[in-house]
């Protein structure tokens, strides 16, 4: 019996940790027909939502080779947020939420990244089943693709800027990768936050969306040749000579030893990630570092650097009261329209690879969006 006769569907299964996201795009992720949910599988709170849109992310890319620091068991479906509508709610499902009813599914609940009985269900999927307490109405005026698009870019953005960094008004921000996800919410919230926002890229065109959505001022750090120049004139002269209070950084590599050299004395330097190094760990969930990443200690030391590892996701399961003040403030500020994601590509269900392609390639400006149903 489904709950309650819901058609069946589909859904992205990774078959096993491949050598890279490139070889697992290339072999080990297939697209499978999905049952729908039956009563015997799900809870007295649990809810049923079929799934409009799930967001594609950095995360989603590292995880098909076990690159990433938490791994689901294989095989497994891929997806870390998704929006969608209630389409079954367990008999003892709290009455604020309704069937029709747009939601947000919080990835740190259920799905891949989650840790509990829930993390089977991943988004990039017809259905997922979570708890009525990992069940969230879609905030503000935000669509659907929007709204896949929150929780995780927004939350990192907060986490690290807010939690860790301590932003204050008045502070000027370096954001380094401002076009991607995490990036462009950074950019956001610092300059909710009362920030000068200094975005850096490698795209002129992209840069120009970015600046759109707030930056102050925006730094090309391409040399024309898939390299990176010497920006750090560039960042002395946009602050009187000073250098900037704090580096969001979620690239790493030239880029980040460039950042450095571009604070003031006593800045904070926030690690983000490092998209310019994917490849630290070993692959098919083999764990170690063999290529770690390294930091400049002369750099470090000389400028009274404070540098500041920000794990958005293990410092919430190591320290949960981080969450909600966290979830409370990115869920207000989107109900008031002060941060709505961007989403540049939008792909259909049967074109994940070409998705998760898009995102790996660092195609899109902020957020690229998995269409499940109404695509």
């Amino acid at each position: 019996m489904t709950a309650p006769q819901l058609p069946a569907g589909h859904r992205v299964v990774v078959q096993s940790f491949a050598e890279s996201p490139e070889d697992a795009l290339a072999e080990g992720i297939t697209l499978q027909p999905m049952a729908a949910p039956t009563v015997d599988q799900l809870g007295p709170t649990d809810v049923v939502v079929a799934v409009h849109s799930a967001a594609v992310g950095w995360v989603d890319l590292l995880m098909t080779s076990g690159q990433y620091q938490h791994l689901p068991q294989p095989p497994y479906t891929p997806g870390l947020e998704c929006a969608g509508t209630i389409a079954y709610l367990g008999p003892q499902a709290p009455q604020t939420l309704q069937l029709g009813q747009a939601v947000i599914v919080d990835g740190l609940q259920v799905g891949p990244r989650s840790l509990g009985a829930y993390q089977q269900w991943g988004s990039f999927a017809t259905y997922v089943v979570a708890p009525a307490a990992a069940v969230l109405p879609v905030p503000g005026a935000l669509s659907l693709d929007q709204a896949a698009a929150l929780l995780s870019s927004y939350e990192t953005a907060y986490h690290c800027l807010i939690a860790r960094g301590r932003l204050q008004a008045g502070e000027t921000v370096l954001v380094l990768g401002a076009s991607g996800a995490t990036g462009l919410a950074a950019v956001q919230v610092a300059k909710i936050s009362g920030a000068t926002v200094i975005a850096v890229g490698r795209s002129d065109e992209k840069l120009a969306i970015v600046a759109d959505h707030g930056a102050d001022h925006v730094v090309n750090c391409s040399d024309g040749a898939g390299g990176t120049r010497q920006f750090r004139g560039d960042i002395k002269n946009l602050t009187a000579g000073r250098g900037v209070d704090m580096v969001y950084d979620g690239v790493g590599g030239a880029v980040g030893l460039e950042a450095l050299r571009c604070t003031r004395f006593g800045a904070r330097v926030l690690v983000v990630g490092w998209a310019s190094t994917p490849g630290v760990a070993h692959g098919k969930g083999l764990r170690g570092a063999p290529n770690a990443n390294q930091l400049p200690t002369n750099l470090i030391l000389m400028k009274s650097l404070d540098v500041l590892g920000c794990p958005t996701a293990i410092a919430t399961a190591m320290d949960p009261l981080l969450r909600a003040p966290r979830l409370q403030q990115v869920l207000a500020w989107a109900q008031a329209g002060q941060i709505v994601p961007h989403v540049s590509h939008v792909f259909g269900l049967t074109e994940f690879r070409q998705a998760m392609l898009a995102k790996w390639r660092s195609e899109c400006v902020g957020a690229c969006v998995l269409r499940i149903a109404g695509g």
